[in-house]
């Protein structure tokens, strides 16, 4: 009896964008796969049956007899598992991978870049920066965007910056004396504690951009390095006296 889980479904889909699957009556589908077929419009055939079967229509008492839903079921071997290993964690649904998945690692460096951000935005408020606080508002829900994306495997659409377009962003920041009217930044302790969190923030975007690459996902790189950019306009922002 074969087990069919949405892993194997996107990887399947990726190579042949299926309009019909074909599987064996006994194979067990699970709820996150069920659900991906859905999405996709993707009809079900099983190959002893005459007829098509769409997920969402109710199975038959006979199927329903043979079919169970594990509670977890590990990605790399099909096999089901009760109770979750401390070395694993859920990707999709009830998939488990081992936390060094890449996926895993670029959830948990976006994670940290959160976690940045509201720290910065903390400081922000003390010091009574309320534009400061609304951008670095605007630039976390982004980073929370793209981790949805990532999730439900959904492509980031056009996107904007303080309704800056992102090309215009990237030549803000390519050009900050013509368009800011401050020179390139070179961080020192002088400017600040917060010109100096916006630099952390900006170097964190960084590296969760060298861990994006091996998702595969050029939106996410690319979302990545103008939202890198954004927060280094911000950084001539301040100095600019934009933010007082």
């Amino acid at each position: 009896m074969k087990v069919l889980t949405e892993a194997q479904l996107r990887a399947k889909h990726k190579k042949e964008q299926m309009e019909n699957l074909i599987v064996k009556s006994n194979t067990i589908i699970t709820p996150s796969a069920k659900e991906y077929l859905n999405e996709k419009n993707i009809k079900l055939v099983f190959e002893d049956k005459e007829h098509l079967e769409t997920t969402n229509e109710e199975p038959k008492e006979s199927q329903k007899e043979e079919k169970f839903t594990p509670k977890y079921i590990c990605q790399y071997t099909g096999g089901h598992l009760e109770e979750k290993p401390e070395n694993m964690t859920q990707l999709y649904g009830n998939e488990l991978v081992f936390k060094n998945h890449p996926s895993i690692i670029f959830r948990g460096k976006l994670d940290s870049l959160q976690s940045k951000i509201l720290e910065i935005q903390v400081l922000a408020h003390k010091e009574k920066k309320s534009k400061l606080i609304d951008d670095l508002q605007e630039i976390l829900e982004f980073v929370r965007n793209i981790l949805k994306s990532e999730v439900i495997n959904e492509k980031i659409k056009d996107f904007n910056f303080f309704g800056i377009e992102e090309t215009d962003i990237r030549e803000m920041s390519h050009n900050p004396k013509n368009n800011l009217g401050v020179d390139h930044i070179l961080p020192d302790y002088k400017m600040g504690e917060l010109v100096i969190g916006l630099n952390a923030i900006r170097s964190n975007i960084r590296e969760v951009e060298i861990v994006s690459i091996s998702l595969n996902r050029d939106d996410i790189i690319k979302s990545l390095n103008r939202l890198s950019s954004a927060v280094y306009v911000m950084m001539c922002r301040y100095l600019a006296g934009y933010y007082k």
